[in-house]
């Protein structure tokens, strides 16, 4: 625990991000195959833990959610798959990155980037195989880099494909999952079940570690290039290799743009303002959904900074008015 509140001590006032050590990597990492990659290795970068320093979670418990004891603005991301309906907090999410669960059937990796803001659910299939998912403890773009267990190929969390190893090119579905309130969860899925922490972990849970970095006037670690005309923090709603600014999202709900439906509704706390999680600011819940031949339907979406979007779709469209 101390080293890791070190760690992130020292990123608060890091200037640039520790260089890139193939070498270092190819002792730690004797499985993974270096000679694969689809990314410059020097773009990934230590985020100074070593793998696993920050746990994936294997065996999730819950509980009922009228038993969870979480503040009803406390952002959760709910995900439901065949009427099995699953809430993870961020108060978890925010310690352990990742969890490795089951939800109606399907094998999935809830992730979460803090750096990035980036919540995804993931379908665990791929490259014919079911893959359990860890925390390399490396950054590209800021953005968490995971690894899989099976073949510890590495994968870049913010867009789901391997970019170094045996399943280099290999991409993770992503599956409609809504960054909510626990309220807003509450309320569509009475009879789901809301993730509880794991006490051999011992976390400050409901604390976060990160306190004020969404007010940081640059991310942590990236020395990439910043989007122009949004502040690089600042909230986006990325559907595809599109974005809508958050502010414009807010000011506009309701409203339609092509086959997508944006929605908002204020009551959810920032998980990246405060010491305190339940006491961030109000970033509100939004929504995205696409029409279908079935009516309108939950579409693949997130909410993430606008420095990781430009990072990542730097040819993308990123509406603000």
């Amino acid at each position: 625990m101390r080293h890791l509140l070190l760690t992130i001590a020292i990123w608060s006032t890091m200037a640039v991000p520790l260089a890139a050590d193939p070498a270092s990597w190819r002792a730690d990492w004797p499985r993974t195959d270096f000679t694969r990659h689809n990314v410059a290795l020097d773009e990934i970068t230590s985020g100074g833990l070593p793998r696993d320093a920050i746990p994936a979670i294997d065996a999730p418990a819950f509980v009922p959610v009228d038993a969870a004891e979480l503040p009803a603005r406390e952002p959760v991301i709910g995900l439901v798959i065949g009427g099995d309906a699953r809430a993870y907090p961020l108060r978890i999410l925010i310690w352990h990155e990742i969890v490795n669960d089951v939800v109606g059937g399907v094998p999935v990796a809830i992730t979460y980037c803090p750096l990035c803001n980036s919540a995804i659910a993931f379908d665990r299939r791929a490259g014919g195989q079911v893959l359990a998912f860890g925390v390399t403890g490396n950054l590209r773009n800021s953005d968490l880099v995971m690894y899989d267990r099976q073949t510890e190929s590495w994968w870049q969390q913010f867009v789901g494909e391997a970019i170094v190893g045996t399943l280099t090119g290999e991409r993770l579905t992503m599956l409609p999952a809504r960054l909510e309130s626990f309220a807003s969860f509450k309320a569509r899925a009475p009879d789901g079940r809301v993730q509880v922490p794991d006490d051999r972990f011992q976390r400050p849970y409901g604390q976060n570690p990160y306190p004020g970095y969404e007010s940081a006037p640059a991310p942590f670690l990236y020395r990439g290039i910043l989007p122009a005309r949004i502040a690089p923090l600042a909230r986006v709603v990325r559907v595809g290799d599109q974005a809508w600014s958050l502010d414009l999202v807010r000011t506009r709900a309701p409203f339609v743009d092509g086959d997508l439906r944006f929605s908002f509704v204020a009551g959810q706390a920032s998980a990246l303002g405060t010491g305190t999680i339940a006491e961030g600011a109000d970033v509100g819940n939004v929504l995205v959904e696409r029409r279908t031949a079935d009516g309108w339907r939950d579409a693949v979406y997130t909410v993430d900074f606008a420095f990781a979007f430009r990072a990542f779709f730097p040819n993308g469209v990123l509406h603000l008015d």
